[in-house]
């Protein structure tokens, strides 16, 4: 790592966050020290209807009472803002339009409820890790390229076939998914008329030159979508580091739509942060590493 090391934290605020979030950015932020560089924190508050103000602040007040800091953000400023991306929607068009006049997206009507349908279907492939768009449902190269604007269709990017997507993992070592088998042609525009998220983080990293992206390892299959995106679009992808995710006494990861504990909680019944930084729990998962130089964090 150099000098020129930029992370980020990007958290989404459609509820207040959790302990899984507050050690993912933990982390982000530990390894921007340790590189000498910067972190930012990014806004991702694109979904309009479950986006809300009280947690694009909340997320901010609990993370500096957690004692995490960034040098970029909606709160403090910076060089390459704005750092809340429903106020970059311009730049998401521009690269919506760069998509769609090279042929890499196609308008599609097709809902996740019909993609997932198709995907449960007699003779589709049972190891896929996700439904994946049907192939027959392709309309010929070419289409949608005369649109002016993405309209209230959904767009998707076109898969290659027969291909490999592989890349290095910081902590996770090589890693590789198959076009059409492991992921099939993903969202980058939704017809509510925002990008997806697998294009709004290509165009924001590329934008505010993150060199690192640190983030739970649920989003390693979103690495090979961006890739795609980042050749696409003529961009040097960062590189990434996948953390472990927590799990509760059950077995089940923390999660917003599972209820899980909060930070505005904790702090609310009064915990210490540093108290709940140095349990067994938060580590767990972590290689040498990279828990030896956080353990002595203090």
């Amino acid at each position: 790592m150099s000098s020129t090391y930029r992370g980020r934290i990007a958290p989404t605020p459609t509820g207040y966050l959790h302990l899984g979030h507050a050690r993912t950015f933990w982390i982000a932020m530990e390894r921007a020290k340790e590189a000498g560089g910067q972190l930012i924190f990014r806004d991702e508050d694109l979904d309009p209807q479950r986006c809300k103000q009280e947690f694009s602040q909340g997320a901010i007040e609990d993370l500096r009472w957690f004692g995490c800091d960034w040098q970029e953000g909606p709160d403090v400023g910076g060089s390459v803002g704005p750092y809340r991306q429903s106020e970059r929607l311009a730049t998401f068009m521009t690269a919506w339009e760069q998509l769609k006049d090279s042929g890499y997206i196609y308008p599609c009507e097709k809902s996740r409820k019909d993609v997932a349908r198709a995907a449960q279907a007699p003779h589709t492939d049972e190891e896929a890790s996700e439904p994946i768009y049907p192939e027959s449902w392709r309309p010929p190269f070419g289409h949608g390229k005369d649109a002016q604007s993405p309209k209230d269709s959904n767009w998707r990017f076109r898969v290659p076939e027969d291909r490999t997507i592989e890349f290095d993992d910081i902590r996770l070592g090589p890693c590789a998914f198959d076009c059409l088998r492991d992921f099939g042609d993903f969202l980058v525009w939704r017809r509510d008329g925002v990008p997806a998220y697998e294009l709004a983080v290509v165009v924001d990293d590329a934008a505010m030159q993150i060199s690192e992206v640190v983030r739970g390892e649920d989003l390693l299959i979103s690495t090979a979508r961006q890739i795609l995106l980042y050749e696409a679009l003529g961009l040097q992808p960062p590189q990434f580091y996948h953390t472990p995710l927590l799990c509760d006494t059950s077995g089940q990861r923390l999660a917003k739509r599972n209820r899980s504990l909060t930070l505005r909680e904790l702090r609310e019944a009064g915990h210490q942060p540093e108290n709940l930084r140095i349990s067994e729990d938060w580590w767990s998962g972590l290689d040498g590493a990279m828990a030896c130089p956080l353990m002595n964090s203090p």
